[in-house]
């Protein structure tokens, strides 16, 4: 398994692709669904730029091929979280996660 190469920050469009592929295995239609409803339909990924970013997260190590089960359309790839991505969007997370405490806290108390 790859190491990931700069996973952080992730773009908004990487860490939704990671978050889809978390529970399960899926195809670039698929990932596009659920990122789509996942952001309420803020966040619609056309097909360049979700096969850009696939292309990118498989060459960082976050993501991989899975392999297509038997009598499906073998011309449907599938793509996998890697634990490599696991690590990277629980990483994400974190980092959002304090940039949300920050700004609250400086907004808050109106001091830095």
């Amino acid at each position: 398994m790859a190491k990931p190469k700069e996973p952080l920050p992730l773009t908004e469009a990487f860490y939704y692709i990671l978050i889809a592929l978390y529970p399960r295995p899926s195809h670039g239609y698929g990932i596009m669904q659920d990122v789509e409803a996942m952001s309420g339909g803020r966040v619609k990924l056309g097909a360049g730029t979700l096969y850009t970013a696939l292309n990118a997260l498989l060459g960082k190590g976050l993501i991989e091929h899975y392999p297509v089960p038997d009598g499906t359309d073998a011309r449907r790839k599938l793509y996998v979280m890697t634990e490599a991505g696991k690590e990277a969007a629980a990483a994400e997370m974190n980092r959002l996660e304090e940039l949300l405490a920050v700004g609250r806290r400086i907004m808050q108390s109106g001091e830095a």
